[in-house]
């Protein structure tokens, strides 16, 4: 049995989008807002510097101030994941060391990027870091974007620690989500990565999601996640299939890292643009996503109504 308590890191948990000023300097304060605003909806937790956090975009001493802030605001509220994933080890090394300092809950990392690594580089770097904290670790899966696919047997030897309490399962398959949750065994979390199939990993065993697209409509995740615990799959299926909608509409402009800032800076939480090479909502697409919060707002409040 892990020596930590699982339960927290179940449910639903928020990738984190990354806050930046009118310079496009991390703003604490407005990650602060932002983090509060999430932990009055209810999440469970938050992911920070994720894909969606924009981690590997930004230098290490911006990933520690975004971090910081948040578990300033909600540490004590909310479960707080640093991923703390870098193309190097010797950064990603500093800042887990970091996030174990400033309170956070656990860290999570993908392979290092860039390089075609080997299996057991993949598993020294991972080895690296669990080594040198005493947080718990959580692989991040995401092969689309680092190029690197797990193999179970890299998985099971990796989950044999007590300190690495599971993976988050990126990669699009859940026939691969179910299969790295036999692998580890019952006391082994398994985390839904792809938002547009939250309900299908969760009926096949996953524990829980983290997602970017939860940040502009949580409260829809989380009437899924209620209707599935209470067993009622036909409304989960239902509010899944207006979520995917809602994904499809985000995912048609050239950002949804830009379309998602958009449309919290609508809602009055001041993300900034993302970093270069993400690319920002254009003007002219300024009235789509209007049309598009309205609609996401409509279903919040139906799943609420």
């Amino acid at each position: 049995m892990k020596p930590y308590d699982l339960e927290r890191f179940k449910g639903i948990t928020i990738a984190m989008y990354s806050t930046y000023n009118e310079q496009g300097e991390i703003s604490k304060e407005a990650a602060r807002k932002l983090a509060r605003h999430y932990a009055s909806v209810g999440v469970k937790g938050l992911y920070v510097g994720g894909s969606s956090g924009e981690g590997m975009l930004q230098s290490v001493e911006e990933r520690k101030q975004m971090l910081e802030a948040v578990i300033a605001e909600v540490g004590k509220e909310l479960t707080i994941i640093a991923h703390i994933g870098a193309p190097s080890t010797r950064d990603s090394v500093e800042l887990a060391k970091h996030a174990e300092r400033a309170g956070a809950h656990a860290v999570s990392a993908v392979p290092a990027i860039y390089y075609r690594l080997s299996p057991q580089s993949v598993e020294a770097h991972w080895q690296a870091i669990v080594d040198s904290t005493s947080l718990p670790f959580i692989i991040y899966h995401i092969p689309q974007t680092t190029g690197f696919q797990l193999s179970k047997s890299l998985l099971s030897k990796m989950a044999a620690q007590n300190k690495v309490i599971g993976v988050k399962i990126s990669a699009e398959s859940t026939f691969e989500l179910q299969q790295f949750k036999a692998a580890g065994g019952k006391d082994f979390l398994v985390l839904n990565g792809p938002d547009e199939q939250y309900l299908a990993g969760r009926s096949i065993g996953a524990d829980g999601g983290i997602g970017g697209t939860y940040g502009v409509m949580p409260e829809l995740f989380l009437k899924i996640e209620q209707c599935y615990v209470q067993g009622n799959m036909a409304e989960a299926q239902k509010w899944q299939f207006i979520v995917n909608e809602l994904i499809v509409e985000l995912l048609s402009f050239p950002s949804l890292y830009g379309a998602c800032k958009a449309i919290l800076k609508l809602r009055g939480f001041a993300t900034g643009e993302p970093r270069m090479p993400l690319m920002p909502v254009a003007a002219s697409d300024m009235g789509r996503i209007e049309a598009l919060n309205n609609k996401i707002l409509n279903e919040i409040n139906n799943a609420q109504g």
